[in-house]
């Protein structure tokens, strides 16, 4: 029978437009600084022209090595890259001390919500545009939404659970959700865990512009695109990019006098078994609720909501009106901010980056804010204290982090400061 366990973060790892490390990314969002740019591309039959969140400086071979960057579609570099951050930051070595049989229960579970369908497209389109008879023989490793975790099982060593979730842009909350699960119940001393996604390509795109959901943009209007709660709102931002958090038992990580970042301390789901792409209220409600359960927290515990926020005219209003029926007459002393208004929607990358600024916020004990939205607010969007701008020392103590997906899947996070910080 195993025992419940605290949770430790005792890694952060992000792999975002900004470039540099946590704490650089972290700045550039407190100080309201968007990374979406205008995005104008070749592609026949017609080239892509729409404001993005993308990552020009990455350079995986600069961090994962050529041989093994050769291996990998963007979406596992992303993701590879950002876990390989988080387990230096840690301070784990890349590989285990020979008769360390340790890490034969460590894991990793992963988030996606596209994997590696860049790399299908790309063979699709090299058949059909160019005349090629054949694609690449990688395609089948490229394209698998599993390489992730795969990849960084083999290259750490860990002989425990390694899987993805892809549940639309739930994806990497409810991977988080469940590694954390498994460290709690004791079935592993640590784990790693995120998600990454690249979605511009060009049939996601396509897709995404037919459902008349993407905000529009040039070079000039495309920083200020995504204005979650806005009431001139006009959709989402399509990003990419990767992040990675390392869950430790904490009697494990103070054992080895690792720096924690943080606490994971309840994990809530739910379906609204309604609507593919609608969004309910009572769907979401029971995954808040089921976090605070989890977490034996009450609404006047929580300090910071990071909220799904996409910008979407359905999908906002439904947000603010589950937090304020859960959290009820707090709910207007409660500060929420939707930083997909600076890095765009990476679906299932999304509740991981999210995962990341959460504990940053505690750790930091600052709020970054929802760029775009001084005086604009939505009237349906009411209700709880929207943060326009960055808020520094601020007392914070518990947060929540929210992913809400197409499907109806929800999952929220809860999150306590590391040791030190109280409210």
């Amino acid at each position: 029978m195993h025992r419940a366990h605290r949770v430790a973060i005792t890694g952060l790892g992000v792999i975002s437009p900004y470039g540099g490390d946590d704490t650089h990314f972290f700045e550039r969002l407190l100080a309201g600084e968007s990374a979406v740019r205008h995005l104008q591309t070749d592609d026949p039959p017609r080239p892509l022209s729409i404001p993005a969140g993308i990552c020009p400086d990455f350079d995986p071979e600069a961090i994962l090595g050529k041989p093994l960057a050769l291996m990998m579609e963007r979406f596992a570099q992303l993701g590879t890259a950002a876990a390989f951050l988080a387990w230096e930051q840690a301070g784990l070595p890349r590989l285990a001390a020979e008769g360390d049989t340790s890490r034969e229960h460590w894991g990793c579970i992963w988030g996606t919500a596209l994997g590696g369908v860049a790399a299908h497209e790309r063979g699709s389109r090299e058949m059909w545009l160019k005349g090629r008879e054949r694609v690449s023989p990688l395609s089948v490793v490229q394209g698998m939404n599993n390489a992730v975790n795969a990849h960084i099982s083999i290259q750490l060593g860990m002989g425990g659970v390694s899987t993805s979730h892809t549940a639309a842009c739930a994806s990497s909350g409810i991977a988080i959700g469940e590694a954390f699960r498994r460290v709690r119940s004791g079935e592993a001393a640590v784990m790693i865990t995120g998600g990454s996604d690249v979605c511009q390509s060009y049939g996601v795109v396509r897709a995404w512009e037919a459902m008349r959901v993407m905000a529009p943009g040039d070079a000039q209007t495309a920083p200020s695109a995504c204005r979650p709660f806005s009431a001139d709102r006009a959709g989402l931002v399509l990003g990419e990019g990767g992040a990675a958090l390392v869950l430790e038992a904490w009697d494990h990580a103070v054992a080895r006098g690792a720096r924690i970042h943080g606490e994971l301390i309840g994990f809530g789901t739910s379906c609204d078994h309604t609507h593919l792409v609608r969004p309910q209220r009572t769907g979401q409600v029971r995954a808040l609720r089921a976090a605070l359960a989890d977490a034996q927290l009450g609404p006047d515990d929580v300090h910071y909501v990071n909220a799904h926020g996409t910008a979407t005219a359905e999908g906002d209003p439904v947000e603010i009106a589950a937090l304020c029926e859960v959290f009820g007459e707090h709910a207007r002393q409660l500060p929420v901010s939707a930083t997909k208004s600076m890095h765009g929607h990476l679906l299932g990358a999304s509740g991981a980056v999210e995962a990341v600024i959460t504990a940053l916020a505690l750790r930091e004990q600052a709020i970054p804010p929802t760029a775009h939205l001084s005086g604009r607010i939505d009237p349906a969007c009411e209700g709880v204290d929207h943060v326009l701008q960055g808020r520094r020392g601020v007392p914070l103590r518990t947060a929540l982090s929210n992913s809400f997906a197409f499907g109806g899947s929800n999952a929220v996070l809860a999150f306590r400061a590391p040791p030190g910080f109280s409210s």
